[in-house]
């Protein structure tokens, strides 16, 4: 049996936002066309109805006057217990500030299933917890061989998110559907292959909706170009995002801005007199100059210490990290 829930019309228009049903569009406020989607549906599936959204796959979805709470707090009291984490001590940031892992620091983990399992769904607690992004993607490059440094660095984790169980996503009722970004790259910060991290997020108005940390493939031979690479990166992900937006009839009628705090990079992607000094860039790497002459992306400077993608860039102290925390404007949900 084929069980889907009935979703009120917010619940609805956070979801889905538009869905093509028989060449016909159905909206979240248009309660005769989901009615009339329900009986649609009814005849070819067995369904029944579990009433409004309420929990999906580990998700809390929680709605207020305000807008809407995404949270994994459940989940996450689940994998505390299944760590062992019985005790009070909490973390006060996602990473210790001074954490720089290698594969070969420590001693190996004599069973590391544990290791594994933990950083999975440390993994999946990430669909809600951008905060532990950059984290999450530095202990889970050694899940082939993790030792027991990883492993500190996996309780550390925990005990970060043991003190903010209730936080998650908030997506703001009266916020605008303009889409912005933030670029930005750790130059040599891996100190076991000196390759550079990728860190970028998106909002659609005050709403974060995409994110990212990941080591960049190769090894960037200057800072400007590893932002150069994370540009790149950052705009096939905004391509696919606009594409989207205008698929669910939201269109960005204007370039979308992406906030850089490299002008290296920047001076890159519009003057041609850099191209002696970047060839060893790869061609592809080339379609920012591209989609910035063509009017999609338009890169706009902005200082490091308001570079909001810096915090999945690297560890950051206490202040630091806060400040990066509030300006990813996640929410409290009540408790689970």
């Amino acid at each position: 049996m084929i069980r889907l829930s009935s979703f009120d019309v917010g619940q609805l228009e956070l979801l889905f936002l538009l869905l093509y049903v028989d060449d016909m569009i159905i909206t979240g406020d248009d309660a005769s066309g989901i009615s009339e989607l329900q009986t649609h549906l009814h005849r070819h599936f067995e369904m029944k109805s579990l009433g409004p959204l309420r929990y999906f796959l580990g998700l809390k979805i929680s709605d207020t006057s305000d807008g809407y709470y995404l949270s994994q707090a459940k989940y996450a009291s689940d994998l505390l217990s299944s760590a062992g984490l019985t005790d009070s001590k909490t973390a006060p940031t996602s990473l210790d500030s001074d954490c720089r892992l290698t594969p070969i620091d420590g001693v190996p983990l004599n069973d590391p299933t544990l290791y594994r399992q933990l950083v999975g769904s440390l993994i999946y607690l990430t669909v809600t917890r951008p905060d532990i992004a950059y984290a999450v993607h530095i202990v889970s490059q050694f899940m082939f061989a993790p030792r027991t440094t990883h492993h500190s660095a996996i309780l550390w984790i925990l005990r970060y998110v043991k003190g903010t169980l209730l936080h998650g996503l908030h997506y703001f009722a009266r916020s605008s559907l303009v889409l912005t970004g933030y670029s930005d790259a750790d130059w040599a910060g891996d100190p076991s292959d000196r390759r550079s991290t990728t860190g970028f997020c998106f909002s659609l108005g005050d709403s974060l909706i995409s994110w990212r940390s990941k080591k960049q493939t190769v090894v960037s031979r200057s800072s400007a170009e590893s932002e150069y690479r994370a540009l790149a990166d950052t705009t096939a992900e905004l391509l696919w995002l606009r594409w989207l937006l205008a698929d669910l009839g939201v269109p960005q009628h204007s370039a979308t801005i992406i906030h850089c705090d490299s002008q290296s990079a920047m001076k890159i992607s519009t003057n041609d007199v850099f191209h002696e000094r970047t060839k060893h860039i790869e061609i592809d790497y080339h379609l920012v100059r591209h989609h910035v002459a063509h009017g999609s992306i338009s890169l706009s400077p902005i200082s490091s210490a308001d570079q909001t993608a810096d915090g999945f860039t690297k560890p950051h102290l206490l202040g630091r990290f806060q400040y990066f925390f509030s300006k990813l404007k996640l929410g409290f949900t009540v408790p689970p």
